[in-house]
């Protein structure tokens, strides 16, 4: 009995991840509350089990007195001394408690409050693994949808991500298997949740990570991202290495590196931009695919005027405004855009006013210099 004891805690501690000493805790506390259950719950007790034997120990702390008027928490002077002579009146001993005499109540007790306790330590061991893969891409098999999320499985773990935070074209099938960015793990009272995202701006950023040797070698760093899933992603990439083209490192020949990762995105458009810490060369990039013809900016209010063609006007803007929306974001500057023909009229349209401003102050120096003549 003791040695299958022993062996059911290994094979749970194996299957379920969980230290053999931590359900060795667990089921001694297990026991305890089957014994106070059954002897009354202010009764002193000490429970041990040996890990190598399975032997179990049950002990109950008694006073040593006169008189016993409680035979479950007293013990008398003389039966005392038969376990240990050395003990007096007022001393405690402990007295050995039969487990065979729990009944099938205290029995059922222990067994319950040893499934609650390792379902317990089973959520804390998972919390403890995962906590610290926030901010990293895992890979699981989605399982099932209910209520709007998917919940997908990572090992013995089971993670939440909502559908609001996949790509808007996908539809996840029982048994795939996918990638996705751990965003958070945190503590809840059904046990420690999972949170997963593909939506996030940092699920591309890890992605490149896990694509682009020289990102992950620390070569190219990712400067800023920004991204409105399943449309467009723009980054910014920064070579720590002279000898190393960023962009050209995160496109890769033929553009192999940057199309798998496209690809796992489902088509979704990505700009890769040089970074530069002059917003005259940043912006424009920043409006990519958009050809810019000129730029005006403002340093003091931080904004951007941007010319652009006519027929660059759209794609500078995006549909719906996205393009120029995400530029804004990664880029930190506000930016006004306007075709080259709106703006040849602005300049019209201040040419004209200069110029009877330049005919006033033309008669002004006209005079001014007869004046000067007269005087000379």
């Amino acid at each position: 009995m003791n040695r299958e004891l022993i062996r059911i805690v290994e094979q749970m501690s194996k299957e379920r991840g969980i230290p053999k000493e931590s359900i060795i805790e667990t089921l001694e506390s297990a026991l305890l509350s089957a014994v106070r259950k059954k002897y009354g719950l202010d009764i002193e007790i000490d429970i041990k089990i040996n890990t190598k034997s399975g032997e179990i120990l049950i002990n109950a702390i008694r006073k040593i007195v006169k008189d016993v008027t409680d035979s479950v928490r007293e013990i008398s002077l003389a039966e005392a001394k038969k376990i240990d002579p050395s003990k007096d009146i007022d001393d405690t001993i402990e007295t050995p408690i039969s487990i065979e005499g729990f009944g099938r109540i205290a029995a059922q007790t222990a067994k319950q409050v040893l499934f609650q306790k390792v379902r317990e330590a089973e959520k804390g061991a998972i919390y403890e693994e995962y906590k610290d893969k926030a901010g990293q891409i895992v890979s699981g098999v989605v399982i099932r949808k209910e209520k709007g999320n998917y919940y997908i499985a990572l090992g013995r773990a089971e993670a939440t991500l909502p559908q609001k935070l996949t790509l808007p074209t996908e539809n996840l099938k029982r048994g795939e298997t996918i990638r996705a960015y751990l965003e958070e793990v945190k503590i809840t009272p059904k046990g420690p949740l999972i949170l997963l995202s593909r939506a996030h701006p940092n699920f591309v950023a890890e992605l490149f990570k896990m694509e682009i040797p020289e990102i992950y070698e620390g070569l190219v760093v990712i400067k800023d991202i920004v991204r409105e899933a399943g449309d467009r992603t723009k980054l910014t990439v920064q070579s720590k290495s002279p000898s190393v083209d960023p962009v050209g490192a995160c496109v890769g020949m033929k553009g192999t590196r940057v199309q798998s990762i496209v690809r796992e995105l489902n088509g979704e458009r990505i700009d890769i931009i040089p970074w530069t810490d002059d917003p005259r060369v940043l912006i424009p990039k920043a409006l990519s695919p958009a050809s810019v013809e000129s730029i005006g900016i403002n340093e003091e209010e931080k904004s951007a005027m941007v010319v652009v063609s006519d027929q660059q006007l759209s794609i500078a803007i995006g549909k719906r405004g996205q393009n120029v929306r995400l530029a804004m974001k990664l880029t930190g500057w506000d930016i006004d855009i306007i075709s080259e023909s709106e703006y040849e009229r602005m300049k019209a349209g201040k040419t004209e006013e200069g110029s009877e401003e330049v005919r006033d102050s033309g008669k002004e120096g006209e005079e001014v210099q007869a004046s000067g003549d007269e005087e000379s």
